[in-house]
This record gives structure tokens, C-alpha cells and sequence, in this order.
């Protein structure tokens, strides 16, 4: 079953399985969430990891791997999975803006995403804090499903799609725990109408439903950051590319991790760096 071996995958049923995980663990996350203390700990990195992330992680990783035995799986918690040369995968950050988690901000998701020889092409974006979902349907085109969410029966989706943008007047969306000089500097070459600041990956979708033309950024990611957000926003109609040479931003690079890149609507008149 596993896609570029001479097998077809069915993706109808990865989007129900995807989903379905993205739910539970989003369940699990909003109890540790909503608990009264929970722990936090340092990983080597530097970078903080919560018990909600390895909850969320312990069981989406169980469940693509019961569904899907035989598509590699990528996964941010699990730093053995990291050391694979793939280029079909599953990739998963269980619980992306920890930071955001951390200080009760809201703004964090959970991430799934299927990446086809290089590109992602399948992927759910569940903020349950914000109870926003997004994900891609069988066919690869891009939803947002309106609550409330059941994990055996999805409910009413409305396609989305990225804007037309004014690229003398752009909406532009950045990081709201990394933003910096640099990326200041760059939006700067844009003639931008608005910007609004949000965490993790839901930048992405904001692309992908038009709230926002552009994201640049700047900053230190990992693919798992990005395959889910890229997905969605790609079956928006939507483009990620990388900031140097504006090329499509690729996956299974080595050690999954990303150059700077930029997530926009054709529609942008990219600027050089």
C-alpha cells in the first residue's frame, strides 16, 4: 500500500484515518491543556517539550502505524525516525507551537501529512484550542471542516481557496514567536495593507483561506513543521517556496530540516532576498 512501490494507496481512507487521529490527539492535548499545571521538559535542541506532545505523538504514531504498516513514518518526537533517507513518508509533529501551548495562547495544532516523492500532498491541520481543522480531501483539494468535530463522521466542509491578492495592498501573515529584524526588513519590500501575527501552522492555512496573501519565513523550521500547512495550502491553489531561489520547497532532505522559504497565493509578486 504504499505509494511510489507499484501500489496505489487509498486516500480516501488516509483522510479518515488522518483525521480521526488528528481529533483524538487533540483531545488528549486539551486535557493536559486545560489541566491545572502539566510538566515541561528541555530537549537537546533547547527547544521545550510538554507531556501533551508525547501523549499526542504515542498515539498518532500507533495508529498511522496499525493503518499503514508500510509507508515510512517521520515523526518530530521520535529521533530515531530521523535518521531514515525517504522521500515517501508520513510525517508527523504531534503538537506544533509548543511555546504557544506552553503560555496559553491557543495557537497550536496538531500535524499529519502523507509527502509523495518529495512533495506533500496529503495533510490535516487541527487547532483545538481554536476548534479550526483543515485538511485535504480524497482527491487532494482543501477543506475546512465547521464543528463541532466527531472522530467517526465528518461533518460539513466548505472548500477553500487562496485570494487574488492586491500586491499593492497584501495581507501578510508571520510568526508570532519568531519574528524578527529580518523578517521585518523583508515584509518590508512588500506593499502590505495589514499583518497579523499567528503561531504554528496554522499561518498556512490562513494563506489557504485567503485571510492572508503571504507568509514569509525566515527562521529555523523542520519539515514536520511545515509538510501538513504545505499541503493544505497546496490543494488551496496555494505555493510554498524556498526563500533563496524561489524553487518549490522540497521534503526528505537531510535531516529533515528547512531552508527559509516563503508560503503565498500565485497571485504575489515574489521579491529577492
Amino acid at each position: 500500500m504504499c505509494p511510489g512501490k507499484g501500489n496505489s494507496l487509498n486516500y480516501s481512507e488516509l483522510t479518515k484515518v488522518m483525521r480521526r487521529l488528528a481529533l483524538e490527539a487533540g483531545e488528549k492535548i486539551m486535557e493536559i491543556y486545560n489541566a491545572d499545571d502539566f510538566a515541561v521538559k528541555t530537549k537537546s535542541d533547547s527547544s521545550p517539550v510538554t507531556e501533551a506532545d508525547e501523549a499526542a505523538d504515542a498515539l498518532i504514531s500507533a495508529g498511522l502505524r496499525a493503518a499503514f504498516p508500510d509507508i515510512p513514518l517521520v515523526t518530530e518526537e521520535q529521533a530515531d525516525s530521523h535518521r531514515q533517507e525517504v522521500s515517501t513518508f508520513l510525517i508527523v509533529d504531534p503538537l506544533d507551537g509548543t511555546k504557544e501551548f506552553i503560555n496559553r495562547r491557543g495557537d497550536f495544532t496538531v500535524n499529519i501529512a502523507l509527502v509523495e516523492n518529495g512533495l506533500p500532498t496529503r495533510g490535516i491541520v487541527y487547532a483545538p484550542a481554536r476548534e479550526r481543522m483543515f485538511y485535504t480531501d480524497s482527491v487532494g483539494g482543501a477543506v475546512e471542516e465547521e464543528g463541532p468535530f466527531d472522530s467517526d463522521e465528518a461533518g460539513s466542509t466548505k472548500p477553500i481557496h487562496v485570494s487574488e491578492p492586491d500586491n499593492s495592498a497584501l495581507m501578510v501573515v508571520a510568526s508570532k514567536s519568531h519574528r524578527d529584524a529580518a523578517t521585518n526588513e523583508y515584509i518590508g519590500k512588500y506593499d502590505v495593507k495589514d499583518s497579523r501575527s499567528a503561531g504554528s501552522s496554522l499561518k498556512f492555512c490562513l494563506v489557504a483561506t485567503g485571510e492572508a496573501d503571504f507568509y514569509p519565513r525566515l527562521g529555523r523550521t523542520m519539515e514536520w513543521d511545515t509538510a501538513a500547512g504545505q499541503a493544505v495550502l497546496a490543494g488551496a491553489g496555494g505555493r510554498v517556496v524556498r526563500f533563496d531561489d524561489h524553487t518549490p520547497l522540497t521534503y526528505g532532505k537531510p535531516g529533515f530540516a528547512n531552508p527559509f522559504f516563503l508560503a503565498h497565493a500565485p497571485g504575489v509578486t515574489l521579491k529577492d532576498g
